[in-house]
């Protein structure tokens, strides 16, 4: 069975889309934890989810795109950018927190866009294993466990978070020392006079 060639990007566009409902239901009830809570975190974790799907399906049927490429990563950025804002704003996180992160996410994408016409830079494993740190802390966060389990697992949420935004800050400095040197590679390699 042949996959549809836009499937992947498909499914990265409904990521974005899914991101402003979820944001809405997290807010919608001031962070009550009734089932509009447990509903907007099981919308994140659907939708995050899915960044492995569309990732899987454009490799193993080669049809991986560069449009694909930049899009991913905004997607993520988007949804879990809608996370962090949200808890924030419900003051479960505090802003600083929030405000790394954002300052990262949105300049490694202003800067992929910047640079695009000359090359697509791809998530690097960093940045991926940030992505899954983020999406690991802000599902802990977002779920109201502590109705279940007790309040403990506010101690797990603190950890993980912290991991996340620590491998968030060190993403973003791969993310520079990997440009910089690709930059003097490309300029090396470039005729005289291009």
């Amino acid at each position: 069975m042949t996959v549809p060639r836009q499937l992947p990007n498909a499914i990265t566009i409904v990521r974005i889309l899914c991101a402003p409902v979820f944001l809405w239901m997290l807010l919608a009830d001031g962070g009550a934890d009734g089932a509009l809570r447990w509903g907007a975190a099981a919308l994140f974790i659907v939708a995050i989810a899915t960044d492995g799907i569309d990732g899987h399906i454009a490799r193993r049927n080669d049809i991986v795109t560069d449009l694909g490429k930049l899009l991913d990563p905004i997607a993520d950025k988007v949804l879990t950018g809608c996370a962090f804002v949200g808890l924030s704003i419900l003051a479960e996180l505090p802003w600083w927190v929030t405000a790394i992160v954002l300052v990262r996410e949105l300049g490694i994408t202003v800067y992929r866009l910047m640079v695009v016409s000359d090359h697509v830079l791809a998530a690097a494993w960093m940045g991926k294993l940030k992505t899954v740190a983020q999406a690991v802390a802000l599902s802990l966060a977002l779920l109201p466990l502590a109705t279940l389990v007790g309040d403990w697992i506010g101690w797990v949420n603190t950890v993980t978070m912290w991991i996340a935004v620590i491998l968030t800050i060190a993403s973003g400095i791969d993310y520079v020392v990997s440009e910089v040197r690709g930059r003097r590679t490309r300029a090396k390699g470039a005729p005289h006079g291009a």
